[in-house]
């Protein structure tokens, strides 16, 4: 009988670990760093430094190096983009003429970000960046809805995405989530023969997706269901799903550590008083738990994402105009 881990975060402490917490700005009017990725560069003298990439509302991907708050433009997902409409808006409206790029993942074999767009589907940018080549925007004939995680498997490249079928405005609302949507769904599209197809249906508001650094088990999460679900890739649960992990947050992307271990971002409810609680989460893969809350730099803001990288734990956020880092 597979065991159900239950987060208690708002009637038990989260584990005080804390780390210096700085802020990358981002440029001006700039807003929304939902997502990141990141690619290893090699320099004389520095040693191993990340080119961080991280789309933002108004549509663009911007990249930096070192850790350092010198954002530029990098790549673009929709064709028709207009710089001069578009950079700064933050106008949800113009989004799908915009663009707004959410999953983000480098992949270290092809020296390409894949990236998943809300409204310009799955897409992938070459080492100079501009508008992304489009690799899919739908799946057997149904044009996508809203995608939104992405997470490549280590060993193949495949792409594990999902459909988000509840509106953006639902995950950006201060209201609580009460929406009971299971329309979503996990998808792969395979970089060999450029096929998607649906591996799990029915998700209450599919959200983040990684997969496991044996290759053997995807995740992702339901931001609307509360709750991980893990399907298998291989062995002898080989197609099936089961409950990684249950919250009494709303879950949303996952990462996976140079470790194997899963980062997620939780945005729970404080019982007293209703208020978001942003908590950054660890699982292990045998699904141990370790919570950090993050209310003290981002109050009652929603994050969307934990990520570690180079021994820094990056905070994403669909609204904030920074890039949160501890370090």
């Amino acid at each position: 009988m597979l065991s159900i881990f239950i987060l208690f975060f708002c009637t038990t402490p989260p584990l005080a670990l804390s780390l210096v917490f700085e802020k990358l700005q981002l440029p001006p009017s700039v807003s929304g760093p939902e997502s990141y990725a990141f690619k290893a560069i090699r320099k004389p003298k520095f040693g191993f430094l990340g080119v961080l990439y991280t789309g933002v509302y108004d549509g663009r991907i911007l990249t930096s190096q070192g850790g350092t708050a010198n954002f530029t433009d990098f790549a673009f997902t929709a064709p028709n983009r207009s710089k001069a409409a578009c950079d700064g808006q933050t106008n949800v409206d113009l989004q799908p003429i915009c663009g707004r790029p959410l999953g983000l993942e480098f992949s270290i074999s092809t020296n390409q970000l894949y990236v998943a767009d809300a409204y310009f589907g799955l897409s992938v940018a070459g080492p100079i960046g501009r508008l992304t080549t489009q690799l899919a925007n739908s799946v057997n004939g149904v044009p996508f809805r809203f995608l939104d995680g992405l997470g490549l498997h280590p060993s193949t490249g495949d792409v594990y995405f999902t459909q988000f079928s509840a509106t953006y405005q639902l995950r950006n609302a201060s209201v609580a989530v009460t929406n009971n949507d299971k329309t979503g769904s996990l998808l792969k599209y395979d970089i060999r023969t450029k096929q998607v197809t649906e591996l799990v249906t029915g998700l209450s508001g599919a959200a983040g997706t990684a997969v496991s650094a044996f290759g053997d088990f995807v995740l992702v999460s339901e931001y609307i269901g509360k709750r991980i679900q893990r399907l298998w890739l291989t062995g002898a649960k080989r197609n099936t799903t089961e409950t990684f992990i249950s919250f009494q947050g709303n879950p949303d992307n996952i990462k996976r550590a140079a470790n194997g271990d899963f980062w997620v971002a939780v945005n729970a409810i404080k019982s007293s008083t209703q208020d978001t609680v942003p908590i950054r989460v660890r699982i292990d893969p045998s699904g141990t738990v370790q919570t950090v809350s993050v209310e003290n730099e981002y109050n009652t803001t929603k994050i969307s994402e934990a990520q570690e990288y180079l021994g820094r734990i990056y905070i994403g956020s669909p609204t904030t105009n920074f890039v949160g880092v501890y370090v």
